[in-house]
């Protein structure tokens, strides 16, 4: 074998090894954007998104990490929500839609990141995880709980994709409030134009097409396995063999009156 041909197959090595290393590595992008409050007022929020994982050529890795870090006007005290990995769904959990703050307490509006953070987190119609800052502390609160007042999406949904954004955008030190309520009407979903308050009908929006999942102790099944059994006792069964939580097992609820 030639010196040359040698040298030819390392370098092919090398190739496949930088490739692999670079589908497999995490990278970071940080940006600046300007939230309309519900009174009229603006704040800056630091937004930052974390991808990494593997991923199929010439496609971006995966979000798996998204922070969001901004001051009370009146209080200047700053805080931070990161919507974080988590090894059950293989993903980051929510997605960031909206920011308000009410008497100097912040509330988040989030969605859950596709389907098994949608089953997860309880399968919420319309698609919104609500969090209330209550001493530095995010609390899940019901959507019932979210006041009235506020009604805007006003943060950039899906973060920041520079193939939304013109080249003068791009360069911008601070994506401002319209660009950002602009970039949110172009989107399908009415969960992403404004908080709904009512259910969505079956077939609209995110969460329509995600099947029903059952957490069990190794991954998801879905429903059809518990609604297969042949009884709510055999169902009971099956949910412990899976390792299903007691509190999720639909068991109960399928056979109800049965």
């Amino acid at each position: 074998m030639s010196a040359l041909h040698v040298l030819m197959q390392r370098m092919v090595k090398l190739g496949l090894v930088l490739m692999l290393g670079a589908s497999m590595s995490a990278c970071s992008t940080s940006w600046k954007e300007e939230v309309q409050l519900h009174d009229g007022n603006k704040i800056i929020a630091k937004r930052s998104q974390t991808r990494g994982g593997g991923h199929e050529p010439g496609n971006r890795p995966p979000v798996n990490q998204e922070r969001i870090t901004f001051t009370i006007p009146k209080s200047n005290k700053t805080l931070s929500f990161t919507s974080e990995y988590s090894e059950d769904i293989d993903k980051m959990n929510f997605d960031l839609l909206a920011l308000h703050i009410l008497d100097e307490t912040p509330y988040l509006i989030v969605a859950p990141y596709l389907c098994l953070s949608y089953n997860k987190w309880g399968r919420p119609n319309p698609p919104y995880v609500i969090f209330k800052n209550e001493e530095s502390n995010w609390k899940r609160i019901p959507l019932q709980e979210l006041p009235s007042e506020f009604k805007e999406i006003n943060l950039m949904v899906g973060g920041y994709d520079p193939y939304r954004l013109s080249v003068t955008e791009r360069d911008a030190s601070v994506l401002g409030a319209e660009l950002v309520k602009k970039l949110n009407r172009e989107l399908t979903q009415p969960e992403f134009h404004s908080i709904l308050r009512e259910p969505i009908k079956a077939g609209v929006g995110s969460g329509a097409s995600c099947p029903e999942l059952v957490r069990t102790g190794d991954g998801w099944k879905s429903r059809d396995w518990f609604e297969n059994q042949p009884s709510r006792e055999a169902c009971l069964k099956f949910c412990n063999v899976e390792k299903v939580n007691a509190e999720i097992c639909p068991c109960n609820s399928i056979f109800k009156g049965k």
